[in-house]
């Protein structure tokens, strides 16, 4: 915290939820006006967490079923904080909404003391405002970022005047060497973290004396801590204030780090002042003109943009497999297409097949992912291996390669990598005799911008199951239950092997092995708001077993608790997990419900997984247009 800038003993009045008065499962929300905000601006919130709670933003808009979490935090302070949350510019109204949740522990509570609504992206700064945009300043015993500037000030200081009114009544931020004890010592200024991806310009002025004595630095950080130093000057000391502009590039929440370290207590200032972003590049030449979705396939209808070798040809076959009790199908929709290696028509052995994608401009960090699937008992030894090669065909970097693994499942794998130069990733896989060559599958590609490590948020209407239920509820009923699960189910021919969404993850499933035929497990949705515009429910099914009952999903309103059917299958569709998708629309506030009965025999279990509801009509080409279904006939293995 800044010394100057206590927020705790400002008076004044708050709105607070406090937990004398709650339940701890119930939620307090605050609902500002219909907003209409055509310029990406600010949200400040000044608040405090007591004890134990959480708060919440959520943007609703007009027409949508969800609430589109911003911002979230649970962690208790003993302060007011200060949180800066973007909000992006956009021409529909929508409404902000504050939910606050105290937990059962006595004195805990949640309170707002200010809400601001400004122009601007919540990184700038010109530091006139006591809660400094948020800004704070890493504590350190001898050297610190302060407030500077204003009458009060030494007059024997040597410190400049403020830059946003070039006079002393206007404030910055300057750290002082004077009080430097030991060798690099340093102090951080740093900005609250975005809340939504930004790439453009980075402006902000500077003052700096003493070019022997402190070292400089501009970082940004992400949410895995990493650091990646954006700027340094090249100038090491300045007689007037000096404008710098930088380029960033932030697929990804980051923060924007102010460094300075000092050698000794001679080694003079360092100041900055008016710092602004603009969405436009600072150099043209700089601009990334890449799209990595060009390296994105699923191959449903040809390979996109990867190609085989001429010998590799033979090697890497396109295939599909239809709906069956032995064989899995592809990962995208289990009915569609994938790549092979190794397959009856491979007529030899000792071959290496390289699989190459398009080539990516250098200096990014992209996310590749993709899905493999094993399948027979012989070795994985170079099965496969993923390189990236530069424009010559030359491998500079082995990034991964398999290891043993669960068999016949789609397993995910990410990958992060940079480059300074042009690459491209190749897959490579090798066979020296019969035995080092297992059947192996390749699916769903995917190279986005960003690090694979730093997760996503949360998603409205999207459900993987991997960290809980996602306000799915069990309708209690005695007869059966859905459970969440990882790994495969304990029933033998039945039941999937692993989830849909990385092959090692959590679904959910009725277990048949603890139910009577006959029984029923219903899930519930959490409520949905309704909407005059169609939405598109898409989920993954697994209904694997000779024994397979029914599944079922139907749409309940919550007006008349009436209940309408929208899908239905019936008996033993296919090893694979299976994509349904289908179109709905309902204008009130409704629930989508899947319903699983359970079949005359043990084997019977039934698994859901990746669940999505979204906005508008599914996509016409992929939608499973067949609402009812009995049992799949000619379930016909695909001959590899």
């Amino acid at each position: 915290d800044f010394p100057p800038s206590s927020l705790s003993s400002t008076p004044g009045r708050f709105i607070t939820a406090d937990s004398s008065f709650m339940d701890g499962m119930e939620k307090a929300v605050l609902v500002s006006p219909v907003l209409e905000i055509l310029d990406w601006s600010c949200l400040r919130l000044v608040y405090q967490i007591t004890g134990a709670g959480s708060l919440q933003v959520h943007q609703r808009q007009e027409g949508d079923n969800f609430d589109y979490t911003l911002w979230s935090v649970d962690k208790p302070s003993d302060s007011w904080l200060i949180a800066s949350i973007d909000l992006r510019n956009t021409s529909n109204t929508y409404q902000l909404l504050m939910e606050g949740q105290p937990r059962k522990e006595t004195g805990s509570s949640v309170a707002l003391f200010e809400i601001h609504i400004v122009p601007g992206y919540c990184i700038e700064c010109n530091f006139e405002e006591h809660h400094l945009c948020g800004y704070s300043n890493h504590w350190n015993p001898n050297v610190n970022w302060y407030v500077g500037g204003s009458l009060a000030r030494d007059p024997q200081s040597n410190l400049p005047d403020d830059h946003t009114m070039n006079n002393q009544r206007g404030h910055y931020m300057y750290v002082d060497s004077v009080y430097a004890k030991h060798f690099q010592e340093v102090a951080k200024l740093t900005s609250a973290m975005t809340t939504t991806p930004v790439s453009g310009c980075l402006s902000f002025y500077y003052q700096r004396d003493q070019e022997r004595g402190n070292i400089f630095s501009v970082f940004t950080r992400d949410t895995l801590g990493h650091y990646e130093e954006i700027w340094r000057p090249e100038v090491y000391a300045t007689i007037s204030w000096r404008l710098v502009n930088v380029d960033i590039k932030a697929p990804h929440p980051l923060e924007v780090v102010f460094e300075v370290a000092f050698n000794s207590a001679r080694g003079g200032y360092v100041a900055i002042d008016d710092i602004s972003f603009s969405p436009e590049f600072c150099h043209t030449e700089t601009e990334p003109l890449v799209d990595p979705s060009i390296a994105n396939c699923d191959f449903e209808k040809d390979l996109c943009h990867y190609h085989r070798e001429r010998v590799a040809s033979k090697v890497w076959n396109w295939v599909t497999v239809k709906p069956n009790a032995y064989r899995i199908g592809d990962h995208t929709t289990g009915t569609g297409s994938f790549l092979l290696v190794n397959t009856y028509f491979t007529l030899w052995y000792g071959y290496m097949g390289r699989l190459h994608g398009p080539f990516l401009p250098g200096n990014h960090k992209y996310c590749l992912r993709f899905y493999y699937a094993l399948h027979g008992f012989r070795s994985v030894d170079n099965a496969l291996m993923i390189y990236i090669y530069d424009e010559n065909n030359v491998a500079q970097e082995k990034v991964w390669s398999l290891t043993e693994t669960t068999r016949e499942i789609w397993t995910k794998v990410d990958i992060t990598y940079t480059k300074p130069m042009t690459t491209k990733v190749v897959f490579v896989s090798i066979c020296q005799n019969f035995w080092d060559c297992p059947l192996l599958a390749l699916d769903d590609i995917r190279v986005a911008i960003g690090d694979c490590r730093i997760p996503a948020g949360p998603v409205p209407g999207e459900c993987d199951f991997e960290t809980g239920d996602c306000g799915y509820t069990q309708e209690k009923t005695d007869s059966g239950d859905w459970l969440r699960v990882q790994g495969q189910t304990p029933t033998s021919y039945t039941g999937p092997r692993g989830d849909h969404t990385t092959g090692v993850g959590y679904f959910m499933y009725i277990e048949a092995s603890l139910m009577r035929p006959g029984h029923t497990a219903r899930m519930l949705s959490t409520d949905l708001r309704g909407s005059m515009e169609p939405h598109c429910l898409i989920f993954y099914y697994h209904m694997y077993g000779s024994g397979t009952g029914i599944l079922s999903v139907l749409l309940r309103r919550g007006d008349t608790h009436r209940e309408a059917l929208l899908w239905r299958r019936h008996g033993e569709q296919s090893i694979s997990w299976m994509r349904a998708m289908l179109d709905y629309m309902c204008d009130c506030r409704h629930q989508i419900v899947f319903e699983a009965i359970r079949g005359p025999s043990i084997r019977s279990d039934i698994a859901v997984d990746d669940i999505v509801i979204k906005k508008g009509p599914c996509t016409a080409d992929l939608g499973d247009n067949i609402p009812y279904s009995g049992f799949s006939e000619n379930l016909i293995e695909f001959e590899y």
